[in-house]
């Protein structure tokens, strides 16, 4: 599986991806095995920052894998949380705790 990657919203991309503009774009192109390209900030819709990281880490849930965006520290979190929830990466930091 293609690695993830987030870039800056001026980021021409790369010829390989694929730009889905809809969720059920996403879910199409990525169970066909393309390289899904998402820029949450359209798909949320009304420029708020929590709206643009749910929409993120739903895509990253559906199989989106490149990330165009002006949070990049922020939606990189999100969509490694989604990763790693979805159990397709390994959580950065396990803790069991015992009473």
């Amino acid at each position: 599986m293609t690695a993830l990657t987030v870039i800056g919203p001026d980021h021409g991309g790369d010829p390989g991806w694929v730009e889905a503009r809809s969720l059920p774009e996403v879910e199409r192109l990525a169970a066909a095995g393309r390289t899904v390209a998402v820029t949450p900030a359209e798909l949320a819709g009304d420029g708020d920052e929590a709206a643009e990281l749910a929409a993120a880490s739903i895509c990253a849930w559906l199989g989106a894998r490149v990330f165009r965006t002006a949070r990049p520290d922020q939606v990189r979190l999100a969509v490694e949380m989604t990763e790693s929830l979805a159990g397709r990466r390994p959580p950065a930091l396990a803790r069991r705790g015992l009473a």
